[in-house]
């Protein structure tokens, strides 16, 4: 699940930054086997937040329950309250608790449990459960200690669940089960900084990324990928296919540049090895999450388009290609930050927010 935030230093800026010619690759050269059909996406009522509202990410359990966790309130830099909706079926509603903060991942069990982690203004982490009616604290070892983080979130079979973030003893992934919370042992590669998101494998690999670290723990033991690169990049979301087949979304900014200067998409293919970029349909923006389909496969893609800003771009796998899909027409900026497909059904929940920054005039922005 992936961590997002408002997209800063975008506002005119009239020049944009591609992929790199070498390493790129066609789609059509990836193997895949999905042919979703086209969808037809459509804007959803979310109700109203405090001024600087964005939607972080986005989980659900079925048709008729989802959760979507954010923040409102944000003055500039500075972290507001934080947001928690609820749908029950027929609308997004407000949930508590709204503690002073952000809340910037949520995982869904098929069973209608959630889990939610963020950072209180205080600097410290937060692991919330849902409790059927609203989110309540879960203890964790190194709560509240100096040198703790937590960032993404998933869930997986029999209530297991995967935190990843950092301890002081330089551990990237919590695990619990049963009520019981354990730091796994580090992976053999330095890093400072928590791994921003972290994801479950149809085999039931945990993979951890974020910074220069892509990582995965099979159980036992961390296999370390090659970091993917790139100059002021960062990465938004990771598919992981099968242990030789792993896509890769974000963003990178390049090599200097005017004040404001847009990021290139970076759409990464890796085969356990090493990674090739692919092209995708748009080259100025970000790519802000994938998701599979009910098999593993890559499915959906959801993104911000530079150049077309009142439509979120959403990337259809047909087999052999990524296409594009648009969102319905708005009157502001669309800045779709995190996607989630649905269970029992062939829908999408997508949520961000109505500016690229956190202006008083943000609100969150939901689509399906």
């Amino acid at each position: 699940m992936r961590r997002r935030r408002f997209i800063s230093g975008l506002a005119g800026a009239g020049v944009g930054l591609g992929l790199a010619s070498a390493g790129v690759v066609p789609a059509a050269a990836v193997s895949g086997l999905n042919r979703g059909a086209p969808r037809v996406w459509e804007a959803v009522a979310a109700p109203q937040a405090a001024p600087a509202a964005q939607l972080l990410d986005v989980a659900a359990a079925g048709p008729d329950l989802a959760w979507a966790v954010g923040e409102e309130g944000r003055y500039g830099s500075v972290r507001g309250t934080a947001l928690t909706l609820v749908w029950d079926g027929t609308a997004w509603r407000r949930a508590a608790p709204n503690f002073p903060g952000h809340l910037g991942s949520v995982a869904a069990t098929a069973e209608g449990s959630a889990w939610a982690v963020g950072t209180d203004t205080s600097g410290t982490a937060r692991l919330l459960a849902w409790d059927g009616l609203s989110w309540r604290e879960a203890d964790f070892p190194g709560r509240g200690a100096a040198g703790t983080s937590l960032a993404g979130v998933a869930t997986g079979p029999r209530g297991h669940v995967w935190v990843s973030g950092r301890n002081s003893a330089g551990s990237v992934l919590l695990h619990g089960h049963g009520g019981d919370w354990t730091w796994l042992e580090a992976p053999p590669a330095t890093t400072t900084v928590a791994p921003s998101g972290v994801q479950r494998a149809p085999c039931g690999d945990i993979w951890v990324y974020g910074g220069e670290l892509v990582a995965r723990w099979d159980g036992d033991s961390w296999t370390v990928l090659p970091a993917p690169g790139g100059v002021r990049a960062g990465f938004t979301g990771l598919l992981p296919v099968a242990r030789d087949d792993i896509w890769m979304t974000g963003y990178d900014y390049g090599v200097g540049g005017p004040p404001g200067k847009p990021p290139g998409v970076r759409l990464l293919h890796g085969d356990g090895t090493g990674w090739e970029h692919v092209r995708a349909p748009f080259g100025v923006g970000v790519l802000t999450g994938i998701v599979g389909d009910a098999q593993g496969r890559p499915d959906r893609i959801a993104g911000w388009d530079f150049w077309d800003q009142t439509r979120a771009h959403y990337l259809r796998w047909d087999g052999t290609a990524w296409v594009s899909e648009r969102g319905p027409l708005a009157t502001t900026p669309v800045v779709m930050h995190s996607l989630a497909s649905v269970p029992g059904s062939d829908g999408y929940w997508a949520v961000g927010s109505t500016q690229t920054m956190p202006s008083t005039s943000a609100q969150p922005r939901i689509e399906r």
